[in-house]
């Protein structure tokens, strides 16, 4: 870690690499040459057109996303594209939603406003969300036009480890928490949509991964900007897209690719991370996780103490120990410890022994 860097826990917007955002303040005056920083930059010239195509091009080979997928980069974050996945995808008006948290919920409360039949295939709400169903609890329609899950909850701190079963309807996966954390078989989704504040750069875009079979099919309600047919015809620049996160995701995409040799060895990295923290867990009855196991985020893992106002003198004595943004959301309480890609081995490590420390500090 840099001099005077803290570890950042936050679920969003989330810490960069440090060599990114290194190389990012050398070129912030001066990108290649140009004599202008990025954020000045035409998107229209030859010079910005470059680092587009070169993000696309990039996130095609850490995915290795299959030739007939189009790759583009969306403003509105996620939440736009809760309004745009049905404004795109309905070709009879009915689809099928899973719910296992805060995001699912409001994608599928969004759809209502939009389709004809959306449909709660499948929830864990009664039990608080602390886990994902099984596949005999779905209650999936063959002649759906898609059933769409949110892969990893941020705010639960589970995911889907296995996929849901859905015959030859599309697959639609908001990845906004986990990807770029491991490798994706990507020919298993028709869309796999995510904001990109958690994995890949500033807040500021959502990317989309879209089926060529799957384009054409807009609403006529579907606002152009959203319109993923005009916008893979422009190559997501039917206006000035969101320039200088783009670039930063840009150069996440090299680190991945230079730095850490791909999406195997990230997940390997992120695997020990979790594991680490999860076996503390495991190891004492001080600290408490409610998501099953089987269920479990290595992006996000959530814990708490039992006891609210421990809780709280937790997240004030964190902060003083060099870390921030460990309070739990308000729908679960308690902590959580976002560990995206960016989170060094040591931050764990570190929030490991404090969190011993605290344990023996108030038994």
């Amino acid at each position: 870690m840099l001099e005077n860097r803290i570890y950042n826990f936050s679920a969003g917007p989330s810490m960069l690499p440090e060599e990114v955002l290194l190389k990012a303040q050398k070129d912030m005056l001066n990108y290649n040459g140009s004599g202008m920083s990025v954020m000045e930059m035409s998107h229209r010239s030859k010079v910005y057109d470059k680092i587009i195509c070169d993000a696309q091009e990039n996130l095609r080979k850490v995915l290795s996303i299959p030739d007939n997928y189009k790759v583009l980069f969306l403003q509105g974050g996620a939440t736009g594209m809760f309004t745009a996945i049905p404004l795109n995808l309905a070709r009879t008006g009915s689809a099928d939603y899973i719910v296992t948290g805060n995001f699912s919920g409001g994608a599928f409360k969004e759809a209502k406003k939009y389709l004809k039949e959306a449909r709660c295939a499948g929830t864990t709400e009664s039990e608080n969300f602390t886990r994902i169903p099984n596949q005999d609890e779905l209650d999936l329609n063959p002649d759906a036009d898609y059933v769409h899950i949110c892969e990893n909850n941020t705010i639960f701190g589970t995911k889907w480890h296995t996929l849901p079963e859905t015959g030859n309807v599309p697959l639609v996966a908001d990845m906004s928490s986990c990807i770029l954390s491991e490798p994706v078989d990507v020919s298993k989704y028709g869309v796999i949509y995510g904001g990109a504040q958690k994995n890949m750069a500033p807040a500021g875009f959502a990317v989309v991964i879209i089926r060529d079979d799957l384009l054409g099919n807009a609403s006529d309600l579907c606002p152009k900007i959203w319109n993923f047919t005009v916008q893979a015809d422009k190559n997501s620049m039917l206006n000035t897209p969101p320039t200088y996160p783009i670039y930063i995701c840009n150069l996440v995409l090299e680190w991945i690719l230079n730095d850490i040799g791909g999406l195997e060895n990230m997940k390997k990295r992120n695997v020990e991370k979790a594991s680490l923290l999860y076996d503390y867990l495991e190891s004492t009855d001080f600290y408490k996780s409610a998501v099953q196991k089987d269920s479990r985020s290595i992006m996000n893992v959530t814990f708490r103490t039992g006891d609210d106002e421990l809780d709280k003198k937790f997240v004030a004595e964190s902060v003083e120990h060099g870390f921030t943004n460990l309070k739990g959301h308000r729908l679960v309480g308690g902590m959580r410890a976002s560990i995206y890609n960016a989170m060094p081995r040591e931050g764990v490590e570190a929030l490991i022994e404090f969190m011993k420390e605290f344990e023996k500090n108030n038994k």
